[in-house]
């Protein structure tokens, strides 16, 4: 029997706008496409992923059924919301130990459910990617009859023509989705937790936002999946990001279906598990602030003044004039006549990279706007890059720590000359199958966001119990299967899914690097896609000493300073000029590496650093990307 289901829906409208003290800060004024895109960035910053294998054990923490036939003290047995049936006893139960991998009928066990299937995110039905594979966000504990025969199909209102009835009145039916074209199977869950369904799958679109446009959406003919059954109802945008259709749908239900005490809770576990939470659980009244957006249905004017502002070896920095209009939401750069954007941005420059030396390149760019109209071309630039410049061809490993135990870290610098979206980089790894003899490449996991020029960052196993480093402190904690190695293992950091930019190790044979740790010597400049053990220096099993630092050999100057640093030397403040109203972090670093100093977005409110109690000697200043000596007396 269902217990407390007034009490619980009146205590979500005062609970559900909480979340923890400054999680949400900086949403304030933001509406439309800008408020999800700053959910994204608190969402996706800092989360701890776990292994596709410890799901099992935290359901126990996440999805134990204490609101409908047990009490929270007594109960061992999971929520299962494709079979919970509200007003009464379940048909069946499960305990967290009841997980099996597939069924002939309902009631013989359970196991994992993405509720955004995997073929929507995965790189091919043989490999799967993280952090997406084990977000607990979005998995849930589900009988695996009803996971199995919903397969790929989409969640929406269901028709006349049932295929499968269900025991607690949730169906597979033909599709009657107002407006909307798709008319294939769907699975109509009961009344009671479409709500949490439609929080669920808009959670995704924010989390994800910036690796949309690379994930199998809607009528896709990828032959990684089955455009029979994969039926998913992403745009392939990265703002609005679902069909408009199906959108109006998930608002019906989150407004007819209340966020219930079963979904705070739940937000509440996943959040002490992985550090990051369901927005739309603290606030469901921002789905439809967010997708509120009425586009016009002009097309906007073209970017103007398109010019290459710097040319090297294997990128070029372009900048041109916005377009005039109010509701743009990017802009998009094409290279030599193709039809496809090498890159999307939201700003007026970019670093266009990955080119070759020597070459010359065409630009173009087009603006869109919030209903995805394109400008004409603007417009073109022609631009040649240099024969050889001194900045590194690539992101490149510096750090490989192979611990006991789970002592499992990377540290990864850019010294490109330029940022780096990390959205098309991963980490990969081969392992060795004892049965068949055979390597094969297993689950992967993808980097996300931008790194500054000059910048590392450390990708570290949650599991760690290093001396000298902790989750707190690396940009990246997964325990995914790259971050699981050991030194016999291949490790390597690849772009764009498969090009090999770095590696640790070599293919198809047992490595000598067990138990040590690697430091990339200060001479090498450039990254090797076959690994070269001269280029390291190796020392005993779990030395990490100034992992996560960067020395002064390896911090490579900016060639053009868009900042002027006075006085220098300096006593107690030191002034900064020139383009620094979107600096968003401000760093003093002694010759060793070692971090002095820290601000976040330093110059919002002032022009100044604070330097009266930094000892007499000489520092770096960093910002964002580009650094400068001084001198404090």
């Amino acid at each position: 029997m269902k217990k407390l289901l007034l009490p619980v829906i009146l205590l979500s409208s005062v609970v559900a706008a909480q979340g923890p003290a400054g999680y949400y800060n900086g949403t304030a004024g933001l509406t439309g496409y800008a408020l999800k895109s700053k959910l994204h960035d608190i969402i996706a910053a800092k989360n701890i992923n776990w292994n596709y294998g410890d799901l099992q054990n935290y359901y126990n923490q996440t999805d134990l059924d204490k609101y409908y036939d047990h009490t929270a003290a007594n109960t061992t047995y999971l929520l299962d919301i494709y079979s919970e049936i509200p007003s009464g006893p379940d048909a069946y139960e499960y305990t967290s130990s009841q997980m099996i991998s597939s069924a002939s009928a309902e009631g013989l066990g359970w196991n994992r459910e993405h509720m955004i299937p995997q073929s929507t995110f995965s790189t091919s039905s043989s490999i799967s990617d993280y952090p997406m594979y084990s977000d607990l966000n979005f998995l849930i504990p589900a009988d695996a009859r009803i996971n199995q025969l919903r397969n790929n199909y989409p969640y929406g209102v269901g028709g006349n023509t049932n295929f499968y009835n269900f025991t607690n009145g949730s169906r597979m039916s033909n599709a009657a989705i107002p407006n909307y074209p798709y008319t294939g199977r769907v699975y109509e869950p009961i009344n009671e937790f479409k709500g949490d369904i439609a929080r669920t799958l808009l959670y995704f679109v924010v989390r994800y936002e910036g690796k949309l446009g690379s994930f199998n959406t809607a009528y896709s003919t990828s032959s990684t999946i089955t455009p029979a059954t994969d039926q998913c109802p992403f745009d392939g945008t990265e703002e609005r990001a679902v069909d408009l259709p199906y959108i109006e749908m998930l608002k019906q239900w989150n407004n007819a279906d209340p966020v219930s005490q079963r979904e705070i809770d739940r937000n509440n576990a996943v959040y002490a598990i992985q550090k990051n939470r369901n927005p739309f659980i603290d606030h469901p009244e921002w789905i439809n602030i967010i997708w509120s957006e009425a586009p016009d249905t002009v097309a906007p004017l073209a970017p103007s003044s398109l010019v290459s502002t710097q040319q090297n070896a294997r990128f070029v920095n372009l900048s041109w004039i916005p377009s005039a209009d109010t509701d743009i939401l990017g802009y998009r750069i094409y290279v030599n006549g193709s039809p496809t954007p090498v890159a999307t941005t939201k700003n007026t420059s970019i670093s266009i990279d990955h080119l070759d030396p020597s070459t010359t390149y065409s630009f173009t760019v087009k603006s869109f706007d919030k209903g995805y109209l394109e400008s004409p071309y603007s417009n073109a630039v022609s631009a040649t890059t240099l024969a050889s410049d001194s900045y590194s061809s690539d992101l490149m490993i510096v750090k490989y720590i192979e611990g006991t135990g789970n002592n499992k870290a990377l540290e990864i610098i850019n010294k490109t000359g330029h940022e780096v979206n990390l959205n098309n980089y991963r980490i990969n790894i081969q392992l060795y199958n004892s049965t068949s003899g055979n390597y094969y490449n297993a689950d992967t996991y993808e980097l996300e966001g931008k790194v500054s020029n000059n910048e590392s960052f450390v990708i570290l196993n949650p599991n760690a119990t290093l001396s000298c480093y902790t989750n707190n402190q690396a940009r990246f904690v997964t325990a995914s299967d790259p971050m699981t190695f050991s030194g016999t293992q291949y490790v390597e950091l690849a772009y764009n899914k498969t090009i090999t930019v770095d590696a640790i190790g070599a293919k198809f044979v047992s490595n000598p690097n067990a138990n040590v740790s690697l430091y990339r010597k200060n001479t090498v400049t450039q990254p090797a896609s076959a690994f070269n053990i001269s280029e390291w220096n190796s020392y005993a099993t779990d030395y990490c000493q100034n992992l996560g630092t960067l020395s002064a050999a390896e911090i490579t100057p900016v060639q053009q300073k868009e900042f002027t640093i006075y006085p220098n030397p300096v006593h107690d403040v030191l002034s900064v000029s020139g383009k620094i109203e979107n600096i968003k972090s401000a760093q003093i670093l002694d010759f060793s590496g070692k971090l002095i100093y820290s601000e976040q977005n330093p110059f919002s409110r002032k022009k100044t650093i604070p330097v009266q109690d930094l000892p007499a000697g000489s520092y770096l200043l960093k910002l964002d990307g580009s650094v400068s000596s001084f001198i404090k007396k």
